[in-house]
């Protein structure tokens, strides 16, 4: 592992694949994990381990301060063209880059790591999930009413976030709730719809969160509903908690 100002480099233990329309662009057991940015890595592919005979190169370049000068590609075949879905870098300052290639994310139908699908970005080997079933008396209350109370949470800690409380519906004032538009997806947890709050009069948009089908190891949160302890006043067993500083505050 390296890590160069704020770009960590690790070499990665997971079989990685990812695939456009049906073909199979990269295939590697040996994919470097890239911190781009903070809070997930992003994958770096050897030469070897990429469909060279699709990349069909642009002429166009992108820098980065850190990672230097890619070139920039896009994904050809006889059947479909993804236009600038790949940047390699011929040389780099940070030395494991060089000769390597990344896809861009969304331009891919699929990502695999071993053979279980994956979404939205890699997986962090450093984030846990652990959905855990407790007896915590727990009380939500906006503007001074209660709007869920329960003493049968299923409690979230995943690294870097406050531990969210996940609480029954029948344990919610859902007569107050109203389905948002919104969605969000996570790879560990699946996709999460949302609902606005009212209360008093007042609107609380995108408040309360809930996954109807999460993923395997979030299955015990599934249906539960969530409310941004950022935005609310939480009590568990009677103890006020602060509200957590976090980048969803």
């Amino acid at each position: 592992m390296s890590e160069r100002g704020r770009v960590k480099v690790e070499e990665g233990r997971k079989r990685v694949r990812a695939m456009v329309a049906g073909q199979v662009v990269v295939d590697s057991t040996r994919p470097l994990l890239v911190w781009e940015k903070p809070y997930y890595p992003t994958y770096y592919f050897r030469a070897d381990d990429v469909r060279m005979d699709l990349l069909s190169d642009t002429g166009e370049t992108q820098e980065s301060p850190s990672r230097g000068t890619a070139r920039v590609y896009s994904i050809v075949s006889d059947e479909f063209e993804v236009e600038g879905a790949v940047r390699g870098y011929d040389e780099s300052p940070i030395e494991e880059l060089a000769g390597t290639f990344t896809l861009d994310w969304k331009a891919m139908d699929h990502w695999f790591e071993e053979d279980e699908e994956v979404f939205v970005h890699p997986r962090d080997p450093y984030t846990r999930i652990d959905a855990l079933r407790s007896s915590r008396h727990v009380r939500i209350d906006v503007d001074g009413v209660t709007v869920a109370e329960s003493t049968g949470p299923i409690i979230v800690f995943e690294t870097g976030l406050p531990p969210r409380y996940y609480l029954p519906k029948t344990d919610a004032r859902m007569d107050l709730l109203f389905p948002s538009d919104s969605t969000t997806e996570c790879p560990y947890k699946g996709t999460a719809e949302y609902w606005n709050l009212e209360v008093d009069g007042t609107t609380y948009e995108d408040i309360v969160w809930s996954y109807p089908f999460p993923a395997h190891e979030s299955a015990p949160i599934a249906g539960l509903v969530c409310f941004y302890d950022e935005k609310v006043d939480v009590t568990v067993d009677g103890a006020d908690q602060e509200r957590p500083k976090t980048h969803f505050a």
